[in-house]
This record gives C-alpha cells, sequence and structure tokens, in this order.
C-alpha cells in the first residue's frame, strides 16, 4: 500500500492513508490553487455558527424526536386505534418512516452539496408540518391512511429536513465539530423527551383526544421549524453547479471501493436492524409485564432523557479517546442492554435499562456523522458520503422493527406476546455489528488525514486533524489535537513504497 507523508519544517508529521485517499489528494494537489483563504475552512464559531447550531437542534428535535416518541403511537395503535392489526403491521408505519428520513440522503446530500439547502429544507418543513396535520384526520381502523399520513408523509418530511441540518453543521465547525455535532443530534432526545409525555397525555385526556393532541403537536414543530429556516445559513458557494455533474459520479465509484468506509456501513446496517426496537416497543413491553401504568407513560421519555447525555457527553469525549473507539463501546453496550430485558420486569429494572440504553444508542447515533467526516479525503463530499451511507442505512430501518413484531407475535391463541425470540434478534444484530466494525482498514479509521481544500496550505490550517488518543503522529501520541498551531512552512508531499 501507499503511504502519504507531509512534511514541516518544524518537525517531521506522518500520517498514513489508503491509497484512495492518496489518489484524491493527489489530484486535489493537481486542481486546486497553491494559496488557501480563510473562507476555505469553517470558523468554528461566531454568531451565524452558532444560531446555525440552534436551527439544527430544532430540526432535529422536530424530525428525529418527533420519530422517537412513535412507541406512543406503538402502543395507542396496538390497544385502540388499529386494533385489528398485528404489532408487525404497526410497526410497518415507524419503520417506514425511519426508512424515508434515511433513503432519500443520497439526493437530499447531493442537493446539499448543488448549493440548494434552503430550498430542501422548506420543503421539507412544509410537507412535514402538512403531514402531521393529515395524520389528525384520519379514522380509526383505516390503517391505509395512517401509513400514508405518518409513514410516507411525515417520514419523507423528515427525510428532507434531517441530513441537510446536520451537514450544514460542518460547514460553521472544525475542530469542535464532534461536539457541534452532539449539540444539534441532542435536539432529537429532547424531541424523544417531550413528545411522549405530550402525546400520551393529551391522547388520555378526553376533552383532547387523538386527533387534538396531533394536531397540538404539529402547530409545536411549525413554530419550532419556522424559527429554524430562519437562523440558518450555510456556506456553501452562492453559484449553483450541475445537480448530476460528472464528478459526481467519479467521486461515488472512489467511494464505493473504499473499504473503511463501505466496511463502517455495513456496520451501521446491522446496527441499526435492532437500535429502534426499545423506541417502537419499550412501551409496550413495560404494559405487558405489568409495570406501573405511570411509570409505563414516561418509559419512553425517561429512554430518551438517557439519550440527551449520551448524544453529547460521548462526542465531547470523542477527541481525547477516539470517534472510533467511543462508537464501538456505545454498540457493545447496547447489544448488552437489550439482552439485559429478559430480567427487567420491575419498575427499577426496566428505568435502568431505558436510561443506559438510552445514553449507548444516543451515543452511536451522535457519533456516526463525524466518523463519516473523518473518512473524507474533501469537504465537498461530505453530504455524498452522508448520504450513500443513511440510504443504507434506510433499508435496516425499514425492515428491523417489522421483523421484530413478526417475532413478538408468534404465539398460536394469537394473545400472548412471546418476547425472547425477538429480543435475541435484536441483541444479536448488535452484536454482530461490534464484530463487523474492527473489519476496516484500522489504520484509515484510527489515523484519519482530513485534507483541507488546499493541502499545500496545511501550515495556515492551524491544527491537523482530530486524531484518536494514543495515535502517533510523528513523535509521541495526539490526543484530540496538537496542543499549538502548527507554523509550519509548505509540507512537501511524497510516496514511498
Amino acid at each position: 500500500m501507499s503511504t502519504l507523508h507531509a512534511t514541516a519544517s518544524s518537525g517531521h508529521i506522518s500520517t498514513t492513508i489508503s491509497d484512495n485517499s492518496g489518489n484524491d489528494l493527489l489530484e486535489k494537489l493537481a486542481d486546486e490553487p497553491s494559496t488557501a483563504t480563510s473562507e476555505s475552512f469553517p470558523p468554528d464559531g461566531g454568531r451565524i455558527a452558532w444560531l446555525t447550531l440552534a436551527g439544527a437542534w430544532m430540526v432535529q428535535f422536530c424530525t428525529f424526536g418527533y420519530l422517537n416518541a412513535f412507541g406512543v403511537y406503538q402502543d395507542f395503535y396496538t390497544r385502540e386505534f388499529l386494533s385489528h392489526e398485528t404489532p408487525s403491521s404497526i410497526s410497518w408505519i415507524g419503520s417506514l418512516q425511519l426508512f424515508l428520513m434515511y433513503a432519500p440522503a443520497v439526493v437530499v446530500g447531493r442537493a446539499f452539496d448543488a448549493g440548494y439547502f434552503r430550498h430542501v429544507q422548506l420543503a421539507g418543513s412544509l410537507l412535514h408540518v402538512f403531514s402531521i396535520f393529515m395524520l389528525s384526520l384520519t379514522t380509526p381502523e383505516r390503517y391505509y391512511q395512517v401509513l400514508l399520513a405518518q409513514g410516507v408523509g411525515v417520514g419523507l418530511g423528515a427525510g428532507m429536513l434531517f441530513l441537510p441540518s446536520l451537514s450544514v453543521v460542518s460547514h460553521h465547525f472544525r475542530r469542535r465539530r464532534a461536539l457541534a455535532t452532539g449539540i444539534a443530534v441532542s435536539g432529537a432526545s429532547c424531541g424523544g423527551v417531550l413528545f411522549p409525555i405530550m402525546l400520551n397525555q393529551l391522547f388520555a385526556n378526553p376533552k383532547m383526544g387523538f386527533a387534538n393532541g396531533v394536531r397540538a403537536s404539529g402547530a409545536l414543530v411549525a413554530v419550532l421549524l419556522t424559527a429554524a429556516n430562519a437562523i440558518m445559513r450555510t456556506r456553501s458557494p452562492s453559484k449553483r453547479h450541475g445537480f448530476l455533474p460528472v464528478s459526481h459520479w467519479k467521486h461515488a465509484k472512489r467511494i464505493l471501493v473504499d473499504h473503511a468506509y463501505t466496511t463502517s456501513v455495513v456496520g451501521a446496517f446491522c446496527t441499526n436492524l435492532g437500535l429502534f426496537v426499545p423506541f417502537f416497543y419499550l412501551q409496550l413491553f413495560a404494559a405487558d409485564h405489568g409495570v406501573n401504568a405511570t411509570i409505563t407513560t414516561y418509559i419512553l421519555a425517561i429512554l430518551n432523557a438517557g439519550s440527551t447525555l449520551g448524544r453529547v457527553l460521548p462526542v465531547a469525549l470523542a477527541n481525547r479517546l477516539g470517534v472510533y473507539n467511543m462508537l464501538l463501546f456505545s454498540i457493545l453496550m447496547s447489544a448488552v442492554l437489550i439482552f439485559a430485558l429478559f430480567g427487567a420486569t420491575s419498575v427499577g429494572s426496566v428505568i435502568t435499562v431505558a436510561v443506559l440504553f438510552g445514553f449507548s444508542s444516543g451515543a452511536y447515533v451522535s457519533l456516526v456523522p463525524p466518523l463519516l467526516g473523518m473518512l473524507c479525503t474533501n469537504h465537498s463530499e461530505l453530504g455524498l458520503r452522508m448520504g450513500l451511507a443513511f440510504s443504507v442505512v434506510g433499508v435496516s430501518m425499514l425492515i428491523g422493527t417489522p421483523i421484530f413484531g413478526v417475532l413478538l407475535n408468534t404465539d398460536t391463541s394469537g394473545v400472548v406476546l412471546v418476547w425472547w425470540k425477538a429480543l435475541v434478534f435484536a441483541g444479536v444484530r448488535h452484536t454482530l455489528a461490534s464484530v463487523r466494525y474492527p473489519t476496516a482498514d484500522v489504520r484509515r479509521l484510527y489515523s484519519p488525514l482530513v485534507v483541507p481544500r488546499n493541502p499545500l496550505a496545511l501550515g495556515r490550517f492551524g491544527h491537523l486533524p482530530l486524531l484518536p488518543a494514543g495515535m502517533h503522529c510523528g513523535r509521541g501520541p495526539v490526543y484530540g489535537h496538537l496542543p499549538s498551531p502548527v507554523h509550519a512552512a509548505r509540507p512537501t508531499v511524497e510516496f514511498e513504497r
């Protein structure tokens, strides 16, 4: 394998990357001008950056946060609104939402890279709010109405909003990108705390009921998305290029033969087959095992409260402990906690599993975007890499929870829910993912070289790319980033065999 070394006058700095990344870097050296401007790099702060982060938080609150409350709908539909349908059939509604939130990501990501951020956000906001209000007009035992309004409409609306709101954060933050991403996705956990409480209380209130409860949640979503669209800004060039240029397909081919990237995507596919099972079924699990009714009502809020901390704390530590290290830990922890549900039949044990699983799953979700950013060789391909990965992962979200529902409904009487087969399925999926991730190109994942748009201006970049703890960059281990800027002359680039 070829290795690339960047050598500066202030000391020797060496980082190994894959052949694909090396080829991309050589092309960039030939194509880019030798002088970088400060506008080429994220400012890592400022009023516009923090306002954009606040807007991204609101979008996550209204999209992923709203979908995190589907466990309330799953329980309500199973027991009352769609009582003639099986749990598996009902879970298709929620899994279709998740699929459509992720599957269009390759198209949405390309639109983001092409400079259509504002257009996509506005269209997604309108569709998302419209679909929630259409859900309030559905009637009991009309499965197709709920599937179209909530599964298709809400899912597509969330899909148009979700990825751009994460990607735009990378336009404004560089060294603190992982932390900023964690703050943004914590909005999903906060939404997952508020919406389950709100919907449970409104559905149980005779004066409100299902229809008015859904409308109230839709009104809150409309207000927040309006504010988010008003304050978010992108730093992409104002001049838009073709939506599908030849270079797009060229980049896509290179990405698809990148072993570290494809192996990570396969691991994410396995993880997401079981990741959202507790979000869909934990409230039903608690009710079926005779847990206190009050605790059952708030169990999803408790789960998402744990997720809030999980989406911020691990990514704050990732700069020192390594994104990849934290990601593996979160997957293994999630697998253990799913198996722990076998013994979680009391109030205390259910709450404990809910809090800890919320923490581990929140950490996983927030660490995936920084991991994909580590694998980028060019800032302009971030949307494409995230889009391709999210589209593949969307398929696992589509089929994972319905498979769990089929296994759950295997009792011959059709009355008793059989949990052990379903829990084994979800736990094994996580375990396989934790085995699959380490088969990636470890040198690439543990020592990433994120090349700025002008690699020759590395000395002016201020800091080397973030590296996990314990990795050697020249002399001594690097923890997060070098303690002082690199005041170096232009580095020379050479290949060694």
